[in-house]
């Protein structure tokens, strides 16, 4: 009889997108013994780059926790890393890797609140991460990402909660904890990921408007300088239980999701 975990091995899963959500979804597979591809913009954007592995398309390599992932640049490469149990990380907008690669699952974790592209028949098994899917139309699956209740759960008929456009609540602070470009412009982080902040302390600025903390905390988030960002697009994010570990470690609603798609695809019976 054939161990379950040689079905796992040979079960690919490419996710869509290598932000903090993503990177949880990643982590969750990677740890279970699932192969893991990930594709990426040419020039990403994330907030909470300590525990994103989009982070190796600017570092060729980075590490959240204890996984590593590495940019890569073709299917030998990708091939490569995963026989090293590494994660690669693929320059590749569309995802037109599938072709090559053909994986068994492809997990769209972009968050767009919108579906900018993913088809149900892209793999085996598609998921989708959050509003703008619909499952049995776009993908099989839906996995909330609302904070609440629902979190994490897996839909196989309908579509998750519609975005509220509210960040979640912590240590009762909400909107003001998000900080948000206040004009379009190259972004210049003037702290970094980790740092204690008090409020009306400077943290960026964003082509020369100055952008400052609303209260104490800790910088829980913030994108790479140097990067266009346009006026209110989220480019940080202030943690008010002032503790700095939280920032380098996936949080609990990343590996809630995680969850959720680790049980799509093993109740999903493509695992053999």
């Amino acid at each position: 009889m054939t161990h379950p975990i040689d079905g796992v091995r040979d079960t690919l899963a490419l996710i869509k997108g290598a932000g903090d959500l993503a990177s949880g979804v990643a982590a969750r597979l990677h740890r279970s013994g699932f192969p893991v591809v990930m594709t990426e913009l040419p020039e990403p954007t994330m907030v909470r780059r300590a525990v994103s592995f989009g982070e190796a398309v600017y570092e060729g390599e980075f590490k959240v926790e204890d996984i590593v992932a590495r940019r890569v640049a073709d299917a030998e490469a990708a091939r490569a890393a995963l026989a090293e149990r590494v994660i690669p990380v693929w320059v590749d907008p569309g995802a037109a890797c599938r072709h090559l690669l053909r994986p068994a699952v492809v997990v769209d974790a972009i968050l767009a609140k919108h579906n900018t592209g993913t088809a149900i028949t892209d793999a085996a098994l598609v998921i989708g991460l959050g509003p703008g899917f619909t499952a049995g139309a776009d993908c099989h699956a839906v996995i909330e990402t609302n904070r609440g209740h629902w979190l994490g759960r897996v839909l196989w008929q309908g579509s998750a909660q519609p975005d509220t456009r509210a960040p979640g609540k912590i240590a009762e602070r909400q909107d003001e904890r998000v900080l948000r470009a206040p004009a379009s412009g190259i972004v210049q982080g003037l702290v970094a990921i980790g740092d204690r902040v008090e409020a009306g302390q400077l943290i960026a600025t964003v082509d020369g408007h100055a952008l400052h903390a609303v209260f104490a905390g800790v910088v829980r988030g913030l994108i790479r300088s140097g990067l266009w960002a346009p006026a209110e697009l989220k480019i940080g994010d202030v943690d008010p239980r002032g503790d700095p570990i939280y920032c380098f470690y996936i949080s609990e609603k990343s590996l809630a999701i995680g969850g959720g798609v680790l049980e799509a695809i093993l109740s999903s019976q493509i695992v053999r």
